[in-house]
């Protein structure tokens, strides 16, 4: 098991926009594709108050190419992520993505 730790610096203000498109169109389409989140937090305390981590659940490398390619060709997917920032613009300012394997004494594996 691999987890893949995505980090989303919002532009200032559009974090509340980025929710509800993970809430309410995003999450769906994973669903659809069968991508796994594991957990999503938002920074309470730390550099940036506009940011957005979370973590998805992958069996290998190969799954994760074929899952997130076709979520990111997904037509529904690229029409309702450009009516989200239609009204108030872009909403990422940056994204970091890293894939974790786990070492032999963590409790998640």
């Amino acid at each position: 098991m691999l987890h893949e730790l995505r980090v989303y610096d919002c532009v200032p203000g559009r974090l509340p926009a980025l929710l509800k498109r993970f809430e309410t169109v995003t999450l769906g389409l994973w669903e659809k594709h069968g991508i796994r989140q594991v957990g999503f937090w938002t920074t309470y305390i730390g550099p940036s108050s506009h940011r957005l981590t979370y973590l998805i659940a992958w069996e290998s490398l190969a799954e994760r190419e074929q899952k997130w390619d076709k979520f990111q060709a997904d037509p529904e997917w690229i029409a309702k992520r450009t009516a989200s920032e239609v009204d108030g613009g872009p909403i990422l300012k940056n994204v970091e993505s890293s894939i974790l394997m786990p070492t032999a004494f963590s409790k998640i594996k």
